[in-house]
């Protein structure tokens, strides 16, 4: 099992930049902070810059894979967004991980108006296909050393994917990793096919702990038919009734139960003094301790 801890976008760098470096001490395997203009249910807090603080968390810190927690069509298009995956991977040594999906229908899908999806909300139907042409031109843009796509949502014109001192992709011509976020068959199709894992939020909202693992436990057996052997698994803990960092034994529980389910990753969120993934940091001490035997 391999530990991820999720860092939200909403500390001064030169207060966030040690909860990165502790992550690493910590024994974490995988970084991430979410890829939002403004996220829904902190609307009106604070919120940062997500390739920024990455490529900064890169230099703050030597051994721990960084990517966006996740990265969506929304706002973005494959051309630049597959430079600032390359930039992230050169900087933090080949450290880079990318997890996609299809994204919800707010704020981050309504905020560029008809720059994005018209100044409306796109059906879930329309937001799995601008993902699934964006997997498809992300693929090209870090394989090819020059693509040009036309599709229904996306082109690009003799897009060259050379960085600085490399030949032509990442640092040893490495294509970091591709992680797709799906709940449906729709998406976990495209997991399987195109993506190098799976991540999932698990089946939606609910107050009962039991019923939400019986949703994953559904899920995984969708995955199980589709994906070939060796694709990574991402649970985000988060998404359960119950904060996985609320207590030591709350994520040792959570860990048992999805590496049954056949999960290779899981991932936490670092504690928030208030609010959404309330929690004592203390808890996150104690089970930085527990990780090696754990994993």
């Amino acid at each position: 099992m391999r530990f991820g801890i999720c860092i939200l976008p909403q500390l001064p760098w030169r207060e966030q930049a040690d909860l990165w470096r502790r992550a690493e001490a910590f024994g974490f395997d995988h970084a991430w902070t979410y890829d939002h203009l403004t996220w829904d249910p902190l609307a009106d807090e604070a919120w940062g810059a997500t390739w920024p603080t990455l490529v900064a968390a890169a230099t703050v810190t030597t051994r721990i894979e960084l990517g966006p927690w996740v990265a969506s069509p929304n706002f973005r298009h494959p051309v630049p967004f597959a430079k600032d995956v390359q930039g992230l991977d050169d900087v933090s040594g080949g450290r880079a991980l990318v997890a996609v999906g299809a994204g919800t229908p707010r704020r981050d899908g309504r905020v560029l108006g008809s720059g994005a999806a018209g100044g409306r909300d796109l059906s879930a139907g329309e937001r799995a296909g601008r993902l699934e042409e964006f997997v498809h031109l992300l693929r090209l843009l870090t394989t090819d050393r020059e693509t040009t796509f036309e599709g229904r949502f996306y082109e690009a014109l003799e897009a060259r994917s050379y960085l600085p001192g490399t030949d032509p992709l990442g640092p040893g011509g490495r294509r970091p990793p591709l992680l797709v976020a799906a709940n449906g068959p729709r998406l976990m199709r495209l997991a399987a096919q195109a993506g190098d894992g799976w991540v999932t939020l698990g089946p939606g909202p609910s107050d009962d702990v039991e019923s939400w693992w019986d949703g994953v436990r559904a899920m995984v057996e969708r995955f199980d038919e589709l994906a070939p052997e060796g694709r990574r698994r991402l649970l985000n803990l988060d998404s359960a009734p119950t904060f996985s960092l609320a207590s030591l034994g709350a994520f040792e529980d959570a860990v048992g139960r999805a590496a049954a389910l056949g999960f290779t990753d899981v991932v936490s969120h670092w504690p928030r003094p208030a609010g959404l993934y309330a929690g004592d940091e203390r808890v996150l001490e104690q089970v930085a301790e527990a990780l090696p035997r754990l994993g």
